[in-house]
């Protein structure tokens, strides 16, 4: 039956309009989670590589080279703004973690007796220090120090100031990246090769490296700059351009030969691929872009990891102090969990135990998530953003409403009795 047509007379008013639907309120820049689960095991995997040693694991997961890329990435997303202001804001981001730490650390190694006249700086202990505030190359410490019986190692200078190659060679990329994005866009794969260029360079002699302090930003730049500069082409679509063939039938030409110069070359259980900087350029290059080819663009989570929505955030938003002070947690971990051999019943009846380096990685990540707690927070007054002790996202998520629900009808039996 066909509907009927409603008339109206001409002098009679029409009937409201339907209201149109509410605008949505414009969101923030929506987060690739992808990105964030490449970021997240890039983390667990530096904390687990940091402990157990396994000369696989970089093979495995290059992690460095993947968190260059995604730093990249985002870097090129951000320089669409002036770059000065860019380059600010990244600085202010990165460097007051960093202070927080060497403020604590740097006090603990003067209380201990390092001071003017150390070895590697005598007579420029003042100027040296520097690096602790923008660190343009690494920043100083001593060998050991006394430490803390049971708690702290004597190596806890070293163990403090490993990870700060890191944050040096990120902030030489940051200073660098206006420079390469206006290279990039001229001179796309000139540019995405130059760092492996420059890498080959520096391994068979054809270039050498004056000076004493400088040097190491320049072989991390040929080794990670082309993650970098990989991370952000995919943002300016030069990798999308590609056929897609091309991609999965290269990298895994460039991965084996990374991997047979490292084999050719020295590395063997027991050796970081770090001490082979030409294999690892060219592995972690080849990680990179197929990690990158492949990637999805994903603005929600898959079904098989929403549980890990929580744990990935957290990762995510106390990246910079999870880094920072990982090595410490470890070692300090490490420290507490050898006095444990001073009890007979564990080491007669549990030395398996003791001699397990499991129970070490999960106390390692409990003090990690102090320090989350404890320092965290620095990375909130980076970004100007409220202060959270634990950001893992959980208070975004909307709460069950409190109020009563109306009593439940009765239900008819039909007669019968319950």
């Amino acid at each position: 039956m066909t509907a009927p047509v409603l008339q109206y007379d001409a002098g009679e008013p029409a009937p409201p309009a339907p209201p149109a639907p509410a605008e949505k309120t414009p969101r923030g820049p929506v987060r690739d989670r992808y990105f964030d689960l490449l970021r997240a095991i890039a983390l667990f995997r530096v904390v687990l590589y940091h402990l157990m040693g396994w000369a696989w694991l970089p093979i495995a997961f290059p992690s460095i080279g993947v968190m260059f890329a995604l730093a990249g990435n985002l870097m090129a997303r951000s320089l669409k703004r002036p770059a000065v202001q860019v380059v600010r804001s990244r600085l202010r981001r990165l460097l007051p973690p960093l202070w927080l730490l060497g403020a604590i650390g740097v006090t603990g190694m003067v209380i201990q007796g390092w001071g003017p006249g150390a070895e590697d700086h005598p007579g420029w202990w003042w100027i040296h220090l520097a690096y602790w505030v923008v660190p343009l190359s690494d920043p100083p410490s001593p060998e050991s120090l006394p430490g803390i019986h049971g708690f702290l190692g004597e190596s806890w200078p070293v163990d403090m100031a490993g990870p700060l190659w890191y944050i040096r060679a990120y902030i030489w990329y940051v200073l660098l990246s206006p420079f390469l994005l206006k290279a990039l866009r001229g001179i796309p794969w000139t540019t995405i090769l130059m760092p492996i260029a420059l890498s080959a360079g520096f391994e068979f002699g054809w270039l050498t490296i004056p000076g004493e302090r400088f040097p190491s930003a320049l072989t991390d730049f040929s080794t990670f700059g082309a993650c970098w500069i990989l991370g952000m082409a995919h943002k300016e679509g030069i990798l999308q351009r590609l056929p897609r063939y091309v991609v999965p039938s290269v990298t895994p030409v460039i991965g084996i030969l990374g991997l047979w110069y490292a084999t050719t070359h020295g590395f063997a259980p027991g050796n970081d691929l770090d001490e082979i900087p030409f294999a690892q350029a060219l592995w972690s290059f080849a990680t990179v872009l197929l990690l990158l080819h492949f990637s999805p663009t994903w603005t929600e989570w898959p079904r098989l990891l929403r549980r890990w929505d929580r744990v990935i955030t957290l990762l995510n938003s106390r990246a910079v102090t999870i880094y920072l002070w990982h090595n410490l947690c470890i070692l300090v971990a490490a420290t507490m969990w050898d006095q444990l051999w001073g009890f007979d019943v564990m080491w007669m009846h549990f030395s398996w135990l003791l001699n397990s380096p499991w129970p070490v990685l999960a106390f390692a990540w409990i003090l990690v998530g102090t320090c989350i707690v404890c320092f965290g927070w620095m990375e909130d007054v980076a970004a100007k953003r409220p202060l959270q002790l634990w950001p893992d996202g959980a208070e975004r998520k909307p709460r069950r409403s409190l109020r009563p629900r109306p009593p439940r009808q009765p239900r008819s039996t039909g007669g019968h009795r319950a």
